[in-house]
Order: C-alpha cells, then structure tokens, then sequence
C-alpha cells in the first residue's frame, strides 16, 4: 500500500467545522464544509442528541442491529483481520481511530511540524467523527483489527479476546441521508453507496490489509441492502491504489479537469463498481 501523499488542505479549513477526508485507500487531503452546503437531505436531529443523529424508523432500527452485528473476517498467513462498525459509544476506541487517522494525514507533511500538524487534525478528525457516528445506519465507520499470526498462537502481549491493534479504517456511506456535504469532484450521485476515508496504518502496509478492507466495505453495502453501484476516488498520481482497484473491478466514470489545480488539489479518478445483488459473506481462508 503506498504512503498517503502529501496533504493539501481548502481555504475553508479554517471557517467551517465539517470535515471531509475525500480519498480512498489513504487519505490525500482535507477539506472541512459548511453542513448548509449539502444538497442530500438534511438528516433531523436524534432525540437522544450527540453526534447530530438522524430520527429512525423501525426498518432503519434492524439496520442499525445489522451494522451493529457486522463482522467481515479474513485470515492472512502473516496473520488475521476482522472489520467491524465503529462502536458508536465507545469514546476510547474512537480516540484511538483520531490518532490513525491525524497520523496519516501528517506523516507526509513538510510545511509544519509533524507532531503540532497531527494535534491540529486530531481536533478537527474528533469533531467530524462525532458527527458522521450520529449517521448511522444511513453511514458507517468501519474499523479493522490486526492479530499477527504469532500472537494468535499465544505470543507475549496478547490478551484472550482482544481483537488486537487497530490497523485500518473506512468510511462507507449507504444512501443520500448519509453522503458527505460536498463530495470531492468528479461528483459522485449521492443515493448511491460511497467508500472514503480509507486507509491502513503505516507500519501495517503492504500486507494486503487494504485490500481486504475493500472487500469489507463492499460486504457491508450488501449486507445492508443499499444500492450495489459502489463508487470511490482514486488520485491519478497513485498507481498502487488505482490498480488494485482496477483488479478489484472498479472502472473509470470521470476524470478532474486539470482546473481542479486552481483549488491546491491533485486530479483525481471517479471510479464505480457493481456489486452482485447477493451478499458475498465473510472471506476467511484457512
């Protein structure tokens, strides 16, 4: 998997509180959107609050039972991975997710101190977590957990149970309730399923964890019943990432206008997939 590319952020980044990381595999850049600037429909506040939560109805309730109980599972010889729905009350583990993800986004940065870069995007990711959480089941954030094989054979450090370290996120949103405010361009159609924020944790790459990540992600689209055109973004600068999904089935829709220079962005891919219309499981190999 190749290391997330230098970090561009929009001049709204220091205006508006709503975050959108608008690449997928690993994140390539920032943008931070005004909630009014969404053309999806404007989800209604939970009666519970936090999180800027939507009102549920009964069927959208077993959806959010379905991502709750979501597990996609896959055994490397190096080791295993499970991905699962981010706990939606579990403020340790989300902390945990800020710190992958402010440290993907900084690693490449040359024009501020990496450390002071990463504490200003932890802010920034933390606030925009706690609003995309509220979205579900309309938006899921997925979490994967790595166990290196010799761990799972009782190597020091282990607990029974534990899922093991974090090593990867994405963020899958299902219909227009749950689309980002201003997706990045070429404009993906909003009713349908988008895969963003994806990434897998340095010292864990190159490992195929990235693209098992895909697979869940698109596990998850069936599973909840959306619709099975998927669609993503892919940088033109990253072969790595643009073949897998090439050899994933992913196929080019549009391409950015070389004008989207103008913005401080790198030109980028939107890429759609269909998805089989039955669920493909868990792909766990022996």
């Amino acid at each position: 998997m190749a290391a997330p590319a230098l970090l561009s952020l929009s001049p709204a980044v220091s205006r508006h509180p709503h975050l959108l990381f608008s690449h997928t595999h690993s994140p390539r850049h920032l943008r931070l959107t005004p909630l009014a600037a969404s053309s999806s429909p404007s989800p209604s506040p939970s009666p519970a609050g936090g999180g800027g939560g939507v009102f549920l109805s009964p069927s959208a309730l077993s959806q959010l039972d379905a991502l709750a109980a979501f597990r996609y599972e896959h055994t490397f010889p190096h080791g295993s991975l499970t991905v699962r729905a981010l706990t939606p009350t579990d403020d340790a583990e989300a902390e945990v997710l800020v710190r992958l993800l402010a440290s993907s986004f900084s690693e490449d940065v040359r024009w501020a101190p990496a450390q002071r870069y990463a504490q200003l995007l932890a802010f920034v990711i933390r606030r925009y977590l706690y609003e995309r959480r509220g979205l579900a089941p309309h938006a899921a954030v997925l979490v994967g957990f790595y166990k290196p094989a010799a761990a799972e054979e009782g190597g020091e450090g282990e607990v029974d149970g534990d899922e093991g370290e974090m090593a990867c996120t994405a963020e899958v949103s299902l219909d227009a309730v749950g689309a980002p405010g201003a997706p990045p361009t070429p404009t993906p159609p909003l009713e349908f399923p988008y895969i963003c924020n994806m990434t897998v944790k340095t010292s864990l790459r190159r490992r195929g964890i990235g693209k098992q990540l895909l697979k869940a992600c698109e596990d998850l689209v069936v599973k909840m019943d959306a619709k099975t055109r998927v669609y993503l973004h892919c940088r033109i600068i990253d072969e790595v990432p643009f073949n897998m999904y090439i050899k994933a089935g992913y196929d080019i829709v549009q391409t950015d206008s070389i004008l989207v220079w103008l913005s401080l962005q790198k030109r980028k891919h939107l890429m759609r997939k269909e998805l089989p219309q039955v669920s493909v499981g868990s792909d766990v190999q022996p």
